[in-house]
């Protein structure tokens, strides 16, 4: 294993984390909102915090895709073709959550706001359970065969242990688990970003949602000690395994007791550090397999086999900084221009 190999490891890890903590937040906000919002003005408000965001935050799937181009060839190629259904569902969803939010105040109609904000809360809340049903596949590990490809429907026996489908109840419990994560997340940016009845509801969805996401949590990792004992193996033994722990134990910590003080921009950046820290240690832990064969742990796709040749890894460091500097000052320069409490747009727009 070289360095270049181990760094573009780590930076395709770093993209997902960073998706996940940005685009996250909109996603539970999304699927919160007909629950927070009650009148048009309340839902405009949700979509006015949001808007500035959604579309800059799925900028970084873009990038993992990029970095798994250049760096990853061999686990874009057969993660694409073995999930090829889940993925275009999961496009579907980010179009459907897109055309949405454009298209509701197209029409000043009831029933037309209505259907596009039913829309885009199913959206909204469908892509959370994708996401986490697609960490649950990588974890428990996919039918590699000796070529290293696959296939996956969309569910079969519904078991870990048996014929696999994307869906089984593993999959669907770590799916149900980040959708409460980022449910929760979700409210904490309302918190932060709104006022008035939106933000006391919200206060109220964050309070009952941290309950669901410690037992979540706790079951979906006993599941997964269960099913890949190995994982914790690695947990244990690396001590930058034990660092992402901290942090992640730490912002699920410090994202109740800043709520409960009222530090509305630290609760939500508990929370970020929170969905960094898991994923940081599951990252480590499963080093350096990046698609774990199930039945066959020596076909797995790792970090070392299925990486390109060093002289492309190392063309791509000479991008890499400039495009991951001004993908981070363009969310810098969002937050500054709009800064401070989202209010319902007067006119045309959310």
């Amino acid at each position: 294993m070289t360095r270049m190999q181990l760094l573009w490891y780590a930076l395709a890890a770093l993209v997902v984390a960073i998706y996940v903590v940005l685009d996250g937040f909109d996603f539970g906000a999304g699927a919160l909102h007909l629950w927070v919002a009650r009148s048009d003005r309340e839902r405009r408000q949700v979509l006015a915090a949001i808007g500035p965001f959604w579309d800059g935050n799925e900028v970084w799937l873009l990038a993992l895709g990029g970095v798994l181009f250049l760096a990853f060839p061999k686990v874009l190629a057969a993660g694409l073709s073995g999930m090829y259904l889940a993925i275009m569902m999961f496009l579907w969803v980010l179009i459907l959550r897109g055309i949405s939010i454009e298209f509701r105040s197209h029409l000043e109609d009831g029933m037309w706001r209505t259907f596009w904000d039913s829309v885009f809360g199913f959206a909204s809340t469908l892509a959370p359970v994708l996401l986490g049903a697609a960490l649950g596949n990588l974890l428990r590990g996919v039918p590699l065969d000796e070529h290293g490809w696959f296939a996956l429907s969309l569910f079969e026996s519904f078991s870990p242990n048996g014929v696999l489908g994307i869906l089984d109840w593993y999959t669907v419990l770590v799916g149900l688990f980040a959708l409460a994560a980022l449910l929760h997340h979700g409210a904490l940016f309302l918190i932060w970003k709104t006022d008035g009845a939106v933000r006391e509801r919200s206060f109220e969805a964050a309070r009952r949602l941290l309950p669901a996401v410690v037992l979540l949590w706790a079951a979906a990792t006993a599941t997964t000690a269960w099913l890949v004992p190995g994982l914790f193996s690695n947990l244990a033994t690396r001590p930058l395994a034990w660092l992402a722990t901290a942090l992640f134990l730490t912002g699920l910590l410090g994202s109740f007791l800043a709520r409960r003080a009222g530090r509305e921009l630290l609760a939500f950046c508990c929370s970020g550090a929170f969905l960094l820290g898991l994923l940081a240690a599951t990252a480590i832990s499963v080093y350096p397999a990046l698609l774990r064969a199930r039945d066959a742990p020596e076909r797995s796709l790792t970090a070392q086999g299925a990486a390109s040749s060093p002289e492309a890894l190392a063309f791509g460091l000479a991008w890499w900084p400039l495009g991951f500097v001004l993908a981070l000052g363009y969310l810098v320069l969002l937050l500054r221009l709009h800064r401070g409490k989202a209010q319902a747009p007067s006119g045309e727009g959310y």
